[in-house]
Parts: C-alpha cells; structure tokens; sequence
C-alpha cells in the first residue's frame, strides 16, 4: 500500500527558514532551552529569539552548576575553551548551525581538547587533527561544546570493569537516579543529554556501547552500519564492530546528526560504499512509517528482566496498532553461537588497531599496546584502584592479524551473525526489522564488584550482540519508566537499513510518547 508522506509541521519549518536580521531582541536562554529539539533551536535563532552563543553559554553553566556541582552527574570531562568563541561565529547554513554537541572522549578533535579514551596515559597534548566525525560535525556548523567520560578504554581493559568509570575522570552517573549506572562505554554522552547539558551527543559502539547507555538513559541511540561513519581518528577497539553514531533526545534528532556524520572517507576503507547509502536521514520521519511494515519479536533476547518485557509488550501494542503487521516469535539462526568467540575477535583486533592509532599520534609517548600496559602498572593506584588489565594482557599476547584462527573466527562469525542470522530471519518472514527488548531500568552503581547488566538470556550475549557483530544497525528509543527509571526497546535489521529503522523508531516514538525529564533523585524512593 503506498501513501502520501507529509513533513511534520515543526521539522518543515526549521529546515526550511532562512536566517533573518532579528525579528526580535534574542532573550536569555532557560531550562526549556536546555532540553529543546534541534528542529525547536533552529527556529528560536531564525527568529532571534535566541543565538548560538546565549544557548552555549547556558550549556557551559548547567556543566558547572549540574554536573560539576549540585547532582554531580560527572558526564562531562572537559569543555572547549573555544566553545563561546565558536559560538559566536555560528553561520547560518547547515543542518547543524549553532546546534551545542558533546563528544565522547575517545574522538579526535584537533583543537585544544584531550582526547584520551579516559586513561591517565593520553593526557598530554591534544590530537593534531580533527576526526572525520569532528570535521563532519563542524562542516554542519555545530558547536563542539566538549569531551564526554566513558568506560575508559571503552570498556576493553577488564571484564571486571564499572561502566561509566575512567582513571581520568571518575564515575559518570545516572542523571534520573544518582546511584544508578549509565550503562556502557558511551555513558558520558547518554547522561549528559539526558540532564540537559547538550542538545546531543556522539558515542561510539563495539557491542552495546550506544544502544545500552541510550536505553538506561532515556534516549534514541543509533549504532549506524558498520562503515556507514568514518572511524578514521576514533581510539578504536574493531574495525569489525566499531562505529561512532548519535545519542539524543527525539528521533528526529539522531536522524539530523546520523545525516550529517554519514559518508565515505578513503582514510577508511570500510566507508567506501557509504557515499550510495547515506542521505538526509530525516525525510523517513513519517508519521505513518508504520503502516505496512513487518517486523519479528525475537523472544530469545527477552524474558529475563520484567520490566523490560513489559515495555516490550507495549510496543507491540503500538505496532499492531498503527498498521504493522507483528511476527512473533521469530528466531535468530546461530544466536547461541554468535557470542562463543566475540570477545576473541576483538582481542586480536584491539592489538592491531590500537597500535596502528598510537602510531598516528606524534604527540604521544605512548606507542603500543605494550606501552599502555607498563603505564597501568606504574600508575596502578590511580589506573587500577578498582579493576586490572586482564583484556589488555590477553590482547597484547594475541598474534597478528594473518593468524589463521583469526581469520576463521572473524568470518564466521560475521557469516553467522548476518547472512546466516539476522538476513536469514528477515528472509523467513519477509521482515522488515526485527524487535527485542532493552537491558531493562539502569543497575545500581558497584565498583567493588563491577557491573550488573540484566539482558535476556545470559548465553546469547546481549540484545545488542547479532546487530554489532554483524555490523548491522540498530535503534534503540525509550517506550515506558519503572519506578522513575527509562526503559526501551531495540530495533535491527540488514546493512543499510537506517532508513526503516528510522521510520520504525519515529512510528513507535509519536505513540508511546515516553520521554521525560530526569529528577536527579538520589535512589530510588521506598513507597
């Protein structure tokens, strides 16, 4: 069945403006402000009702009164010195124009920002130049407002690790309650837009690192196909797996930033088809892009976690509801296999890439892998206080990458995960997407024994495991709260599928309409 898609009227309007001479005289930015959608940002400073530099300004002091001061949030590492001063010669053209962005610590800004993946090692002098992300989100006309904390290293140092937590930075916290983890190596960027400090942030994604700390902080994650984002100045784990993608607020969002960002990049080889695939994300925001589709419950990724079932449930209520047609269940090929020999593929991945990275660092004294693990041992009480370096020694003992068990397991795994798991479903049932739910509300913060993440079945490895190891997209959005804190779902399909899983994802988030504000409550009241 086809159907005539209409513009939402608010997006229309704030890309189709022109900046004029101020109609009135611009008034200072408020908390509204700070949680304003792009689309709403983009018309205030059309109007003159408010300039990119009076927006940065109230992003720069809730930094300091909110995350700094006050909750304590500790998402943000550093801000850019030169953040006003960018600001303030914000152009007019770009999808982007003025729009205040925070970075994950482990992105390349050429500028006078660290960029150290949160470890003690790196700090010294800043990249010498931009990431292709960086570049791309200048190119846009955003604002660089500053570097987010992380799971340091991304979380590839210990399996005993807290998430959130970095030898440089300390622990970011859950902004909806404060004894609660931000999930993830990209929880920075989640919290950090969930408490109102930027309008929207970039993570990066291994397995999990976007779609999680989206999910148990209220937000829209995409982890775009593998090759769709440049990682070329991106501290890396894979270049398997890797990607950097948007974490916001709205759909809309992430569809503006994910446009902007997308594209190839001959520094990468593994962008070289993204220029046929990349487009302006936001012209899927129908708000009758349910209609018609198709898309599987994949039971085996849930039925652990209550909560998260249940949020699940209310999904399915919406897709029925606006005219999809729902398949459930359907079963992933190999998924019980997909997650035997992951962490193996990454270990051998990590030693390469994180060399061949450090060795594009003039400014670093830190040249291997090997460098980086005398340097934990010699600072141990400040790098090691709560987890070891176990993935570090483990990597470093690795061979090369032309290693035969290597090259056996990468592909296998690639091939079970995709054609044989996630096409092979779609394939089945003519799917346009497959559906399961999150991780569930966010655990309580435990840096004695690391952390708890709850997500279905235990030998499955994940909810975010066949799409990343595939290097599939994937969309994660809030649908429900329990007990003050967001849970959501994810959707996934085959290479390239931003398109439907946008249109998916903006369907379901006009429905469920579940985005809230954090209260920044200590724990959780007792009733």
């Amino acid at each position: 069945m086809q159907h005539v898609w209409i513009r939402p009227a608010a997006l229309t309007l704030a890309l189709t403006v022109t900046f004029s001479a101020s109609a009135m005289q611009a008034r200072a930015a408020n908390e509204d402000d700070a949680f304003a959608s792009i689309a709403t940002i983009r018309q205030a400073y059309a109007t003159g009702a408010l300039t990119p530099e009076g927006l940065t300004t109230l992003f720069l002091s809730r930094i300091a009164t909110i995350d700094k001061a006050g909750p304590t949030v500790n998402a943000v590492l550093e801000t850019n010195p030169d953040a006003l001063a960018i600001a303030r010669k914000a152009g007019k053209n770009g999808p982007l124009a003025g729009i205040p962005i925070l970075l994950k610590d482990n992105i390349d800004t050429g500028d006078r920002m660290q960029t150290t993946a949160g470890s003690l090692a790196l700090v010294g002098k800043p990249a010498p130049h931009d990431s292709a992300v960086a570049a791309k989100l200048r190119k846009a006309g955003a604002v660089i407002l500053g570097k987010t904390n992380l799971s340091e290293w991304a979380n590839m140092r210990s399996n005993h690790a807290t998430s959130g937590w970095t030898g440089r930075g300390g622990l970011t916290v859950n902004p909806y309650v404060l004894d609660r983890n931000a999930c993830g190596s990209s929880a920075g960027s989640g919290s950090a837009v969930a408490a109102g400090l930027a309008t929207v942030a970039i993570g990066s994604e291994t397995d999990g690192s976007i779609i999680c700390p989206a999910s148990m902080t209220g937000l829209v994650g995409i982890k775009p196909t593998v090759g769709l984002v440049s990682r070329t100045g991106i501290i890396p784990i894979s270049h398997s797996q890797d990607t950097a993608g948007p974490m916001a607020r709205s759909v809309a969002d992430a569809a503006t930033v994910l446009s902007a960002i997308a594209g190839s990049d001959p520094r990468d080889p593994a962008t070289k088809d993204a220029d046929k695939h990349a487009t302006d994300y936001t012209k899927f925001l129908d708000p009758n892009g349910l209609r018609g589709k198709r898309i599987g419950v994949v039971r085996q990724l849930g039925g652990i976690e209550p909560n998260a079932d249940r949020a699940l449930e209310k999904t399915i209520a919406i897709l029925k509801a606006q005219g999809a047609t729902v398949v459930d269940p359907v079963e992933i090929p190999h998924l019980k296999e997909l997650s035997e020999h992951e962490i193996d593929v990454l270990l051998y991945e990590f030693k390469h890439d994180i060399n061949a990275y450090l060795a594009g660092r003039p400014d670093q004294p830190m040249k291997t892998l090997a460098d980086l693990i005398a340097f934990n041992d010699r600072e141990a009480a400040k790098e090691m206080p709560w987890f070891g370096q176990e993935l570090f020694l483990q990597a470093q003992a690795k061979a090369d990458l032309t290693d035969p068990t290597y090259i056996e397991i990468r592909d296998r795994n690639q091939r079970l995960a995709g054609p044989e798991g996630i096409d092979a479903a779609l394939a089945k049932d003519h799917l346009d997407a497959l559906l399961a739910p999150s991780w569930g509300p966010a655990f309580v913060n435990d840096l004695v024994l690391g952390d708890h993440v709850v997500s279905g079945d235990p030998t499955v490895g994940g909810v975010s495991a066949p799409a990343a190891i595939a290097g599939y997209p994937s969309i994660t959005l809030p649908v429900d709260f329990a007990h003050e804190l967001p849970v959501g779902v994810v959707f996934f399909s085959a290479k390239w599928s931003e398109p439907t899983l946008i249109a998916i994802a903006y369907g379901v988030e006009q429905k469920a309409n579940a985005y809230r504000r954090p209260k920044f409550l200590p724990i959780l009241p007792v009733r």
